[in-house]
């Protein structure tokens, strides 16, 4: 990414009079050689990819795709007639959830920015693309702008869950898609950078504690969290609340909460949620049936 800062960013669209998503088609551009027609092109797969890994995560006719721990706690949730939380942020919570199902199955997923985060971005842009009808270029320019936010976090921090944690996973696909989800729904680049840093702020600190060190518990409900989470954060920054601390900032923070998080909460399934009693019973039933075949 050319861009160093979201501070940056700002600054040129201010001085370009350039929308964001044009911003990062034409760094991707200056980055990759490529055309901008080639690059739409490319957006097209990986929009095709994510809602492809969300249907066959909710189609229970396919039941290949399956994990060694989670498994179909998208189709359980689409099932439910009256949800408490309302039919936007349940339908986000079951496409993040059959995602990570099908990533749990080894299925084809976009890692966005990760493996292990990749239900967040399809999920709020499979919901938004329903509650507001948009288009494929809709959506695309949201993958852009998804896209400089996540460069960003990556060039100025890490989003990497064994370097920063679960903040840098799920944290970072939370930020990008809050950020995706303002600009969808007409908000302005500042705004996108509220929501982002927004959603950061709401997941600093997440530890990275994978049960069995697969990518499926808890991380696959934390998808479902971090697809509601920017879903709320975009709301907010909508309605024109703002960050007190500015996205920079915040991804300054998380670098440094990550630099100071034990190993043994860093994706090494040492310490949290994976040295309970219960994870440690379901990591020694999964090597004794995988010694066993």
């Amino acid at each position: 990414m050319i861009y160093h800062s979201a501070k940056e960013i700002l600054q040129q669209c201010q001085e370009t009079n350039l929308p964001l998503h044009q911003l990062s088609l034409n760094a991707e551009c200056q980055l990759t050689g490529k055309s901008p027609e080639d690059i739409r092109i490319y957006l097209g797969d990986v929009l095709a990819t994510m809602f492809e890994a969300i249907e066959l995560g909710l189609d229970a006719a396919h039941p290949e795709y399956r994990g060694k721990i989670i498994g179909d706690d998208g189709i359980k949730l689409a099932k439910r007639e009256m949800p408490l939380c309302g039919e936007t942020i349940s339908k986000a919570a079951q496409y993040a959830l059959s995602t990570m199902k099908v990533n749990a199955g080894m299925g084809r997923i976009v890692a966005s920015p990760t493996a292990g985060s990749c239900g967040v971005m399809p999920a709020v842009l499979k919901t938004l693309s329903e509650q507001l009808t948009l288009s494929e270029t809709d959506l695309i320019n949201g993958l852009l702008v998804a896209n400089i936010i996540g460069s960003i976090v990556a060039r100025n921090a890490t989003i990497s869950g064994a370097e920063g944690g679960c903040q840098a996973e799920v944290g970072t696909a939370s930020a990008m898609a809050a950020g995706a989800a303002v600009y969808l729904a007409g908000g302005t680049a500042e705004q996108v950078f509220h929501a982002g840093a927004m959603a950061f702020k709401n997941l600093l600190g997440l530890v990275c504690d994978p049960i069995a060190g697969l990518v499926e518990s808890p991380c696959a409900k934390r998808n479902a969290m971090g697809a509601t989470n920017a879903l709320l954060c975009a709301e907010m920054s909508l309605a024109g609340i703002e960050s007190i601390v500015p996205f920079d900032e915040v991804v300054e923070a998380m670098r440094r909460v990550g630099q100071v998080m034990p190993v043994a909460l860093r994706e090494t399934a040492l310490g949290g949620l994976a040295a309970t009693p219960t994870a440690v019973q379901i990591t020694t039933d999964l090597f004794k049936t995988s010694s066993t075949l």
